[in-house]
Parts: structure tokens; C-alpha cells; sequence
């Protein structure tokens, strides 16, 4: 099936900037054939007329904990640690429901904001919960978003040292069992795959050494990438050199885990050698903004990380430290948090755009298959109303979509199958999504 585009300006974010104030894409099955100015004029099977629109690649969340959706609006004064000890408790009854039920709304929230690919770091593994891993991708493949969930894991319960309650942890070989039987499962390495693994235990905080290191070796065995929390906090940062003597950075690099095919959840608190080393080793870094300021950990370096070539991609986190839930929001956010940091040029609009895309694909190892608008890579395509009166009168398009209010989604391709059409998910119920999310919420609460 051919599909055009037509009538809208077009950001390429590719490596020459490429931009069209009036122009046309191409896809055929699931591939972009064609981006270029003017109209198209040649046999299609579907033409989406793009007048008063931005067409962009679709976005990639970098950082997420989707089960997180129904434990919104709690612990609303905390610290990251005051805010894990408050929810460890209430997370400890969730189960499949829950689990395919959070993720199905928070994927389906996802693309109304107009993004394309997610991760999701899922860690808490109650006993007798089912199993929360296969719920996600089946959830995944419902909405149709393209997936990257991390299989996280947390062996250092607080008997020994650890933040996380004792039943919410897993033995080291039952974690490292069950993140095998994940990759085999479910991860997929073609180059138009939809659904692919990483492991990913939790934090330094939360994780033996033993499991972080043995870990690494079985990404890499398996070929893989790697993903963890680090240099979230000043009191992380604490704890890292308290307890091993070193900075977080340094921690992660002593156990293997620093490279090109890791990336590190916020990366808020990192000085010079940090991000030189990040620099050096190719690791990437996922920014989130808001969940960053709603739990007051601070502003990440984006600049300088930028300035070093570290790759940066753009992340929500969970929905309770970020209960938008929207990744579309988050380029206004990510642009002012940087120049809150470093002023007025600490960050342009088109960098942003970059980031929630290209970086983002960076960081998952994909940026030879999506992220930017390229003829002959995947047809993850974002259309955004700027027709309407909140961005009326910005006359330079990725403007308006980073500095003013969140753009309405007027289409969302994957793969070139569209998921969102006018403002609409087309592949999943909303109100049944709703129905669903506030059910299992009263059922957490209840247990």
C-alpha cells in the first residue's frame, strides 16, 4: 500500500537539517520512498492531506515505567528515595492485569503525543504476579507502538542494604534466568523489528554488583543492549561514593557498564570526567525533564553532554513523577530546563526536535532505521496540527511545536500502519482503555 503525506512542511531531522515548507512523503508498505517539496502526483492508495501541519519523524521515548500509571498524584512532596519507600509497598500488588492494562493506556497515551517508539524499564516482579513481561508485549502489539522493554531486575532487598522491600526483590540467578527467557523469547533483531529486548537492572541502589556485571555479559552474549538508572540524585551520588568509593559513573564502568550499547536513565548529576567518559565510551543518556523536577533531582548537563557527542534521547519516566504521561510535552520541557540551566542559547528548538528523535534512536541502536525522515527507512511518521489558535502566528513550524502548547496529532504512522488519526487512537478503544486503567488502580488500592 502506498501512502502520501501531502501539503505540510516537513522536518527531515537528518544529518543536513533538511527542511520543506511545503512538501510531500512517500510510503510504501513500511518504508519511506520518497520526502521532497511541492506536491506528489503520482498513483497512491491513501493521501492524508497535511495543510496546517508539521510532519516530523515520530518520537522515541528513551525512559519509561509504564505500571507506574496507576499509583499517579502519590508521594507528591518527596525525594526519589522518600518516594520509592512510599510506593515499593503499593507496587507490590501488581500483577498481569495490571500490567497489560497500564501499558496498553500509557502506549495508547504515548502516541497522542505523537510518539512512535517506547522503552519501558519494568523491575518490580512480585511473586506470584504471572508473567508482567509477555503482558507488556502483548499490550505493545495491540496498540501498535514499536517496543523496547528492559527487562530490570533488583536482587539487594533492605535486609541487605538495599532500598527496595525483601518481597519485591529476585535471587540473582532467578533474575538472570528470567532476563535470558525474555530475550528468547521476545526480542527480535530485524532491521524493521517491533518489539526488542534489553536488560536492565535497576539501579546501584537496588542491585548487587554480581548482578549487574553477570548482566552485561548476557546482553552481550545475546547481543542486546543495556539499560539502568544512574547519577539520578545527589543523594545517589552519595551513596555511590560512600559505599563504593567512586562516583556513579565510575561504579558503572568498573562493572562493564559503560559503552554503545548502554544507555543510562537521567544522568542528572555528572561532572566533566563523568561525561568525558560517557563521551569516550559512545554510552548514551536518557533526559527527563519533568520527572526530574516533579521529584526535585535537578537539571541534566544536556548541553555539555551535547557539546561532547554523547548521545541524548528524550524520556517521560514513570506516570507517578510524570503524571502527564506525554513524551510530546516533554520537547517545551527539555528546552526550558536547559535554559534554565544554561540560558537563552543553552538549547535551540530544532536540538530538541533532534533529540526526542534521532538521539532517542541513538540511544536504541536504530538510528540507521528510524529517527529521521530518509527515504528507505522505516515509515515512523508524527503529523502535528499547528493550524489551530494555540499556535497560530509562529511562523517558523518547529517553533511552534517546541515553544508553544503540546500539538494536537493529526496522524501517527508506524511502520507506515496508522495508529493515531485526527487526535483519534485507531487501534485500540480509548474509553475502554479508561475503564480498564481505573478499575485495576481501585484494585491496587484495595490490595
Amino acid at each position: 500500500m502506498t501512502t502520501v503525506i501531502d501539503g505540510c512542511a516537513v522536518a527531515c531531522v537528518d544529518a543536513a537539517g533538511t527542511e520543506y515548507a511545503d512538501g510531500h512523503l512517500v510510503v510504501d508498505g513500511d518504508r519511506l520512498v520518497t520526502v521532497g517539496a511541492g506536491r506528489y502526483d503520482g498513483p497512491v492508495d491513501e493521501r492524508i492531506d497535511g495543510s496546517g501541519c508539521l510532519a516530523t519523524p515520530g518520537l522515541v521515548n528513551t525512559h519509561h515505567h509504564l505500571y507506574q500509571w496507576a499509583t499517579r498524584g502519590l508521594a507528591q512532596q518527596s525525594t526519589l528515595f522518600e518516594w520509592l519507600v512510599e510506593l515499593y509497598p503499593v507496587w507490590s500488588g501488581i500483577d498481569a492485569d495490571l500490567v497489560r492494562v497500564t501499558t496498553a493506556a500509557g502506549l495508547g497515551w504515548l502516541a497522542l503525543s505523537g510518539c512512535t517508539t517506547s522503552t519501558d524499564h519494568h523491575y518490580v516482579y512480585p511473586r506470584g504476579g504471572g508473567d508482567l513481561f509477555a503482558a507488556q508485549v502483548d499490550a505493545a502489539r495491540e496498540v501498535g507502538l514499536r517496543f523496547h522493554p528492559c527487562r530490570g531486575s533488583m536482587d539487594l532487598g533492605r535486609s541487605d542494604g538495599g532500598l527496595p522491600p525483601d518481597n519485591l526483590v529476585e535471587s540473582l540467578d532467578r533474575a538472570l534466568a528470567a532476563t535470558a527467557e525474555a530475550i528468547d523469547k521476545h526480542h527480535d533483531p530485524a532491521f524493521e523489528a517491533m518489539v526488542r529486548v534489553a536488560v536492565a537492572p535497576c539501579s546501584p541502589f537496588s542491585v548487587s554488583a554480581d548482578l549487574m556485571r553477570e548482566g552485561a555479559v548476557l546482553a552481550r552474549d545475546r547481543g542486546v543492549r543495556l539499560h539502568t538508572h544512574l547519577a539520578e540524585t545527589v543523594e545517589e551520588d552519595a551513596y555511590c561514593r560512600e559505599r563504593f568509593g567512586c562516583s556513579p559513573v565510575e561504579y558503572a564502568e568498573r562493572l562493564g557498564w559503560l559503552g554503545p550499547d548502554v544507555w543510562l536513565a537521567h544522568g542528572v548529576h555528572l561532572d566533566e570526567t563523568s561525561i568525558a567518559r560517557l563521551a569516550a565510551t559512545g554510552t548514551g543518556v536518557a533526559h527527563c525533564p519533568s520527572s526530574n523536577g516533579r521529584l526535585g533531582a535537578g537539571v541534566a548537563p544536556v548541553r555539555d553532554l551535547l557539546d561532547a557527542r554523547v548521545p541524548v534521547g528524550l524520556g517521560v519516566d514513570g506516570p507517578a513523577s510524570q503524571e502527564s504521561g506525554q513524551l510530546g510535552g516533554e520537547l517545551r520541557q527539555a528546552l526550558l530546563a536547559a535554559r534554565l540551566r544554561g540560558g537563552p542559547a543553552a538549547l535551540t528548538a530544532r536540538e530538541v526536535l533532534a533529540v526526542s528523535t534521532m538521539g532517542g534512536a541513538r540511544c536504541l541502536g536504530r538510528d540507521t532505521e528510524l529517527g529521521s525522515l530518509e527515504p528507505g527507512k522505516l515509515a515512523d511518521v508524527a503529523l502535528w496540527r499547528l493550524d489551530g489558535l494555540g499556535h497560530a502566528g509562529i511562523a517558523d513550524p518547529v517553533a511552534a511545536l517546541v515553544f508553544g502548547p503540546p500539538a494536537p496529532v493529526a496522524a501517527l504512522l508506524v511502520s507506515g500502519r496508522p495508529v493515531v488519526r485526527d487526535g483519534r487512537l485507531g487501534t485500540v478503544d480509548e474509553s475502554a482503555l479508561a475503564r480498564d486503567l481505573a478499575r485495576v488502580s481501585r484494585e491496587l488500592v484495595r490490595r
